[in-house]
């Protein structure tokens, strides 16, 4: 059972307040040392933001049936299942999947520019951080909103190259000398490559791109995910955008065939 449509996203925007996004930027710095905390923390805020957008869509957590394109090991599946969503991960590399040692039944290896499900299987799609790691996010993206059901939404969150975590854990100001800049001195000061290595997993993905992919979509909103409500507005304002906005939503509705 559906709820009413917001049009002011009524329920995101409440979410979105500086003292959420200080306690999510603390959890940044156990990224690599201490990864439970990290995803932890990011599972729950993401399973919190995908309710607040299915309240604002008119749509229904509970009940419904929700993809993670690029679920990695599982931190996220208890999130929703604790919300009653039908939780279902899809995630390319075998090793990614075992790391934490979590067991899913729901999910499966397969590639998100070409998911291995029907048509219009999901009333919700989401991939969190993952269009900077793959070459073809826009593919990426088709795909989600071909497994989406008419109606449903497709959200998909990245890191924006030009904001100050588009290096990833390469460093805050490395990658605006230049990617593969960035990786050479991490592997240089830490004696061993970065995880995520410029042109393999790491890519270039700007705001602009998500804008202008989604121009002849129906997008529902489109604004920083760690930033306050009152500063949503950055995303209308070329170049800053760019560097203020660090990591982009763009929430989509599935048009009716």
């Amino acid at each position: 059972m559906g709820n009413k449509p917001s049009k002011s996203m009524q329920h995101t925007r409440a979410l979105a307040t500086f003292s959420r996004a200080w306690k999510l930027l603390r959890a940044f710095r156990f990224e690599q040392s201490r990864p439970d905390i990290f995803y932890g923390a990011l599972a729950r805020d993401t399973a919190s933001l995908i309710d607040a957008l299915c309240r604002d869509t008119g749509l229904s957590l509970s009940g419904a049936k929700v993809l993670d394109v690029g679920g990695g090991p599982g931190y996220f599946a208890s999130e929703f299942e604790n919300r009653g969503a039908l939780y279902f991960g899809v995630e390319p590399d075998a090793g990614e999947m075992a790391a934490a040692g979590i067991t899913l039944s729901n999910s499966v290896r397969g590639d998100g520019t070409a998911l291995p499900f029907a048509d219009g299987t999901f009333e919700v799609v989401y991939s969190s951080n993952v269009a900077e790691h793959i070459d073809k996010p826009w593919a990426m993206a088709d795909e989600m909103l071909r497994v989406t059901r008419p109606g449903g939404i497709a959200v998909i969150s990245y890191t924006a190259w030009l904001g100050p975590f588009g290096g990833h854990e390469t460093g805050l100001w490395q990658h605006y000398i230049g990617g593969e800049f960035a990786r050479q001195r991490y592997e240089k000061v830490h004696g061993h490559p970065p995880k995520n290595v410029w042109g393999e997993s790491l890519f270039a993905v700007s705001v602009r791109e998500g804008l202008d992919y989604a121009r002849d979509k129906e997008l529902l909103a489109a604004f920083p995910r760690y930033h306050p409500a009152w500063a949503w507005a950055i995303v209308r304002m070329p170049v800053l955008r760019e560097i203020l906005t660090s990591n982009l939503v763009l929430v989509l509705r599935k048009k009716p065939a």
